[in-house]
């Protein structure tokens, strides 16, 4: 028999993270329940918010969405009007997608209830643990563990 035994649930980090993912998406679903979109749709606008038009690909990696999904989250938002999509002026294989103004303005009608959520989560962990946890995690992001884990 194997003597070594799997750390509780309580301290597994897979199941810890699932659990604190559930935890800070129910007020964002609760949010977005009324906007019409979805949580990868609203992944999408914040990031084309932020950084402007980009290219099918980069849009991808920001947004955590593997390329097939992403390709049919855009279909439906652009038959929203939420997005556009055009061929690259340079690159012809390139798609380059940009908000619009539609796409704009859910995001400007819903900023106040996302900071507010943004602001509560802060309050529960203090400021400092906040900026932690979001370096910590960054830590965790694939592109991070690709190298030799730290042993």
């Amino acid at each position: 028999m194997n003597s070594k035994k799997l750390p509780s649930t309580s301290r597994s980090l897979p199941i810890a993270l699932i659990r604190a993912r559930e935890g800070v998406m129910k007020p964002i679903r609760n949010m977005l329940a009324e906007t019409g979109v979805t949580e990868q749709q609203w992944r999408v606008l914040r990031v084309l918010s932020e950084f402007g038009p980009l290219d099918a690909s980069t849009l991808a990696e920001r947004t955590s969405l593997l390329f097939p999904s992403l390709t049919r989250i855009i279909q439906s938002m652009r038959s929203k009007e939420l997005v556009t999509q055009i061929q690259d002026k340079n690159d012809r294989r390139r798609q380059v997608i940009s908000i619009t103004h539609a796409g704009q303005n859910l995001i400007d009608d819903n900023l106040e209830q996302a900071s507010h959520i943004a602001k509560r989560f802060q309050t529960v962990l203090g400021v400092q643990n906040y900026e932690t946890l979001l370096d910590l995690l960054a830590m965790l992001d694939t592109n991070h563990l690709e190298g030799n884990p730290k042993e």
